[in-house]
Protein backbone atom coordinates (compact mmCIF):
# COMPACT_ATOMS: atom_id res chain seq x y z
CA UNK A 1 0.00 0.00 0.00
CA UNK A 2 0.84 3.58 -0.71
CA UNK A 3 1.13 5.67 2.62
CA UNK A 4 1.45 9.64 2.98
CA UNK A 5 3.36 10.54 5.58
CA UNK A 6 3.66 14.27 7.81
CA UNK A 7 5.32 15.17 10.87
CA UNK A 8 5.83 18.84 11.93
CA UNK A 9 7.11 17.80 15.51
CA UNK A 10 10.25 19.32 15.48
CA UNK A 11 11.69 22.48 13.82
CA UNK A 12 11.92 20.45 10.09
CA UNK A 13 8.79 19.56 7.99
CA UNK A 14 8.97 16.17 7.50
CA UNK A 15 6.83 14.30 4.45
CA UNK A 16 7.08 11.66 1.82
CA UNK A 17 5.21 9.05 0.04
CA UNK A 18 6.16 5.26 1.06
CA UNK A 19 5.42 1.72 0.35
CA UNK A 20 4.28 -0.64 3.01
CA UNK A 21 4.59 -4.07 1.77
CA UNK A 22 2.31 -7.25 3.37
CA UNK A 23 5.67 -8.93 4.63
CA UNK A 24 6.36 -7.32 8.30
CA UNK A 25 10.14 -8.11 7.08
CA UNK A 26 10.62 -5.47 4.86
CA UNK A 27 11.14 -1.76 5.78
CA UNK A 28 9.14 0.71 4.17
CA UNK A 29 10.24 1.73 0.34
CA UNK A 30 10.42 5.03 0.59
CA UNK A 31 9.65 6.61 -3.13
CA UNK A 32 10.12 10.54 -2.41
CA UNK A 33 10.69 12.64 0.63
CA UNK A 34 11.15 16.31 1.61
CA UNK A 35 12.79 17.30 4.87
CA UNK A 36 12.90 21.18 5.44
CA UNK A 37 14.60 22.54 8.51
CA UNK A 38 12.75 26.01 8.89
CA UNK A 39 10.78 25.97 12.58
CA UNK A 40 8.77 29.14 12.05
CA UNK A 41 7.49 28.42 8.43
CA UNK A 42 5.78 24.97 8.76
CA UNK A 43 2.43 26.56 7.57
CA UNK A 44 3.66 28.09 4.18
CA UNK A 45 5.60 24.87 3.28
CA UNK A 46 4.06 21.92 3.93
CA UNK A 47 1.22 21.79 1.23
CA UNK A 48 3.91 22.67 -1.33
CA UNK A 49 6.49 19.71 -0.18
CA UNK A 50 3.02 17.42 -0.13
CA UNK A 51 2.51 18.62 -3.55
CA UNK A 52 6.22 17.46 -4.13
CA UNK A 53 6.83 14.13 -3.39
CA UNK A 54 3.28 12.98 -5.26
CA UNK A 55 4.60 14.43 -8.01
CA UNK A 56 8.13 13.04 -7.49
CA UNK A 57 6.85 9.83 -6.59
CA UNK A 58 4.47 9.41 -9.40
CA UNK A 59 1.73 8.15 -7.38
CA UNK A 60 -1.71 10.19 -7.54
CA UNK A 61 -3.72 10.58 -4.61
CA UNK A 62 -6.35 7.54 -5.50
CA UNK A 63 -3.31 5.23 -5.03
CA UNK A 64 -3.04 6.29 -1.68
CA UNK A 65 -4.34 3.88 1.02
CA UNK A 66 -3.61 6.00 4.09
CA UNK A 67 -1.70 8.74 5.86
CA UNK A 68 0.40 9.04 8.56
CA UNK A 69 0.72 12.05 10.93
CA UNK A 70 3.06 12.54 13.90
CA UNK A 71 1.55 13.55 16.63
CA UNK A 72 4.23 15.16 18.96
CA UNK A 73 5.58 15.62 21.49
CA UNK A 74 6.08 18.80 19.83
CA UNK A 75 5.71 22.35 20.43
CA UNK A 76 1.68 23.72 19.33
CA UNK A 77 1.77 25.94 16.39
CA UNK A 78 3.91 23.86 14.67
CA UNK A 79 2.40 20.12 16.05
CA UNK A 80 -0.56 21.27 14.92
CA UNK A 81 0.00 22.41 11.13
CA UNK A 82 0.67 18.86 10.54
CA UNK A 83 -2.10 17.26 12.22
CA UNK A 84 -4.76 19.20 10.94
CA UNK A 85 -3.43 19.71 7.08
CA UNK A 86 -3.00 15.68 7.32
CA UNK A 87 -6.60 14.84 8.49
CA UNK A 88 -7.99 17.31 6.05
CA UNK A 89 -6.56 15.44 3.13
CA UNK A 90 -7.64 12.35 4.94
CA UNK A 91 -10.95 13.82 4.82
CA UNK A 92 -11.03 14.91 1.62
CA UNK A 93 -9.94 11.27 -0.33
CA UNK A 94 -11.51 9.37 2.65
CA UNK A 95 -8.74 7.79 3.63
CA UNK A 96 -8.10 6.65 6.94
CA UNK A 97 -5.50 8.66 8.81
CA UNK A 98 -3.28 6.74 11.96
CA UNK A 99 -1.44 9.20 14.39
CA UNK A 100 2.21 7.99 16.09
CA UNK A 101 3.70 9.66 18.37
CA UNK A 102 6.84 11.17 16.42
CA UNK A 103 9.57 10.30 19.05
CA UNK A 104 9.23 6.54 17.65
CA UNK A 105 9.43 7.14 14.44
CA UNK A 106 12.75 8.96 15.55
CA UNK A 107 13.18 5.42 17.06
CA UNK A 108 12.26 3.30 14.00
CA UNK A 109 14.50 4.59 12.03
CA UNK A 110 17.72 4.21 14.14
CA UNK A 111 16.67 0.28 14.51
CA UNK A 112 16.13 0.68 10.47
CA UNK A 113 19.76 2.13 10.47
CA UNK A 114 21.34 -1.19 11.92
CA UNK A 115 20.96 -0.25 16.20
CA UNK A 116 20.94 -3.25 18.35
CA UNK A 117 18.37 -4.34 20.97
CA UNK A 118 18.85 -2.78 24.26
CA UNK A 119 17.95 0.90 25.44
CA UNK A 120 17.67 3.73 23.96
CA UNK A 121 17.24 7.10 24.73
CA UNK A 122 15.07 9.78 21.89
CA UNK A 123 15.42 13.08 22.86
CA UNK A 124 13.94 16.41 20.70
CA UNK A 125 14.17 20.12 21.61
CA UNK A 126 11.09 21.26 22.81
CA UNK A 127 12.19 25.33 23.00
CA UNK A 128 11.81 27.15 26.10
CA UNK A 129 14.89 24.97 27.34
CA UNK A 130 13.43 22.08 27.75
CA UNK A 131 13.62 18.64 25.99
CA UNK A 132 10.53 15.71 24.74
CA UNK A 133 11.63 12.47 25.83
CA UNK A 134 11.24 8.92 25.75
CA UNK A 135 13.26 5.97 26.42
CA UNK A 136 12.93 1.90 24.55
CA UNK A 137 14.29 -1.39 25.51
CA UNK A 138 14.20 -3.92 22.47
CA UNK A 139 12.14 -1.89 19.93
CA UNK A 140 9.70 -1.04 22.83
CA UNK A 141 8.99 2.14 24.36
CA UNK A 142 9.19 1.86 28.08
CA UNK A 143 9.07 5.25 29.70
CA UNK A 144 8.20 8.79 28.10
CA UNK A 145 6.73 10.86 26.30
CA UNK A 146 7.99 13.30 28.78
CA UNK A 147 8.73 17.18 29.06
CA UNK A 148 11.80 18.62 31.36
CA UNK A 149 14.94 20.25 31.21
CA UNK A 150 17.79 18.95 30.22
CA UNK A 151 20.36 18.89 32.96
CA UNK A 152 17.54 17.61 35.14
CA UNK A 153 16.80 14.86 31.91
CA UNK A 154 20.57 13.95 32.56
CA UNK A 155 20.92 13.63 36.59
CA UNK A 156 17.64 11.48 36.73
CA UNK A 157 18.92 9.02 33.76
CA UNK A 158 22.73 8.77 35.21
CA UNK A 159 22.65 5.53 36.83
CA UNK A 160 19.69 4.26 33.91
CA UNK A 161 21.46 2.17 31.50
CA UNK A 162 21.53 3.64 28.17
CA UNK A 163 23.41 2.41 25.12
CA UNK A 164 22.25 5.06 22.48
CA UNK A 165 21.17 8.35 22.38
CA UNK A 166 19.57 9.94 19.46
CA UNK A 167 17.29 12.93 18.38
CA UNK A 168 18.52 16.63 18.76
CA UNK A 169 22.24 17.08 17.99
CA UNK A 170 22.11 20.36 20.80
CA UNK A 171 21.38 17.90 23.61
CA UNK A 172 22.29 13.99 22.71
CA UNK A 173 25.92 14.79 23.57
CA UNK A 174 24.72 15.90 27.44
CA UNK A 175 24.23 12.07 28.30
CA UNK A 176 28.33 10.95 27.52
CA UNK A 177 26.84 7.85 25.36
CA UNK A 178 27.00 6.90 22.48
CA UNK A 179 25.14 9.28 19.90
CA UNK A 180 22.97 7.64 16.96
CA UNK A 181 22.39 9.00 13.23
CA UNK A 182 18.77 9.50 13.47
CA UNK A 183 17.92 13.66 14.03
CA UNK A 184 14.38 13.58 13.36
CA UNK A 185 11.43 11.89 12.15
CA UNK A 186 11.46 10.52 8.80
CA UNK A 187 8.98 8.83 6.78
CA UNK A 188 10.29 5.70 6.95
CA UNK A 189 10.15 5.78 10.44
CA UNK A 190 7.24 7.20 10.44
CA UNK A 191 5.70 4.31 8.48
CA UNK A 192 7.12 1.55 10.51
CA UNK A 193 5.73 3.22 13.79
CA UNK A 194 2.04 2.87 11.92
CA UNK A 195 3.25 -0.34 10.13
CA UNK A 196 1.50 -3.14 12.75
CA UNK A 197 -2.17 -1.19 12.45
CA UNK A 198 -1.45 -0.73 8.83
CA UNK A 199 -1.12 -4.18 7.78
CA UNK A 200 -3.89 -5.47 10.15
CA UNK A 201 -6.33 -2.37 8.48
CA UNK A 202 -7.13 -1.79 12.38
CA UNK A 203 -9.46 1.34 12.54
CA UNK A 204 -7.61 4.41 13.70
CA UNK A 205 -8.13 6.15 16.94
CA UNK A 206 -9.08 9.86 16.67
CA UNK A 207 -6.05 12.04 16.28
CA UNK A 208 -4.69 13.28 20.03
CA UNK A 209 -1.96 15.86 19.64
CA UNK A 210 0.56 15.31 22.76
CA UNK A 211 1.59 18.75 23.58
CA UNK A 212 2.09 18.24 27.17
CA UNK A 213 2.23 21.84 28.44
CA UNK A 214 0.23 24.53 27.62
CA UNK A 215 0.90 26.10 24.51
CA UNK A 216 3.13 29.10 23.82
CA UNK A 217 0.54 31.60 22.86
CA UNK A 218 -2.52 32.17 25.04
CA UNK A 219 -5.43 34.08 24.25
CA UNK A 220 -5.54 37.40 25.72
CA UNK A 221 -8.21 37.81 28.96
CA UNK A 222 -11.03 40.16 27.74
CA UNK A 223 -10.14 43.07 29.91
CA UNK A 224 -12.98 45.49 29.44
CA UNK A 225 -14.97 46.04 32.83
CA UNK A 226 -18.55 44.86 33.30
CA UNK A 227 -21.11 47.81 32.99
CA UNK A 228 -20.76 50.28 36.11
CA UNK A 229 -17.56 48.95 37.54
CA UNK A 230 -14.49 50.91 37.15
CA UNK A 231 -11.80 49.30 34.89
CA UNK A 232 -8.52 48.70 36.72
CA UNK A 233 -5.22 50.15 35.14
CA UNK A 234 -2.10 48.33 35.70
CA UNK A 235 1.16 50.80 36.26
Amino acid sequence: MWVLTIDTATDSVVTGVARLRPDDSCAPEVSAERVASDGRRHAEVLTTLIGEVLSDSGVARSDLAAVVVGCGPGPFTGLRVGMATGAAFADALGLPVYGVCSLDAVAEQEFMDGADGGSMLVVTDARRREVYWARYVDGRRVSGPEVVAPARLVDDLASTPIDLVVGSPAHTELFGRRVGTATVPSVAGLLAAASDDLRTGARPEPLVPLYLRRPDAVESKDRRAPAGQKREVTR
